[in-house]
């Protein structure tokens, strides 16, 4: 089983930037996604951005040239950089792993919200 703990949500201005970090632990095999989806109130959880093994990477339109998501493969880290904030962007984020061995496995998840 792959553990996944994620930090750095917050409350944010709209504009402003926040970091998502996700740490991946546990029966780790060989890491085929890692990656970030976003759940609103009310709303379908929904894809914010996915790494896949090889380095390319995709994003929902809605936050594409917005936020960028970066692997440290040596510590099983993803991150979520998230710029130019919008109301619209508060939501529970959460990170998601696809390990060969375990299958797929979500984070608790990390509140994000955009306020004046």
């Amino acid at each position: 089983q792959v553990q996944l703990v994620e930090s750095g949500g917050g409350l944010v201005q709209p504009g402003g930037s926040l970091r998502l970090s996700c740490a991946a632990s546990g029966s780790i095999s060989s890491i085929k996604t890692m990656g970030w989806y976003r759940q609103a109130p009310g709303k379908q959880r929904e894809l914010v951005a996915v790494m896949y093994s090889n380095g390319s990477t995709d994003y929902g339109d809605s936050v594409k040239g917005r936020f960028t998501i970066s692997r440290d493969y040596s510590k099983n880290v993803a991150h979520l950089q998230m710029n130019s904030l919008q109301f619209e962007d508060t939501a529970v984020y959460l990170c998601n792993v696809l390990d060969l061995s375990t299958g797929l496995s979500w984070g608790q998840g990390t509140q994000v919200t955009v306020s004046s």
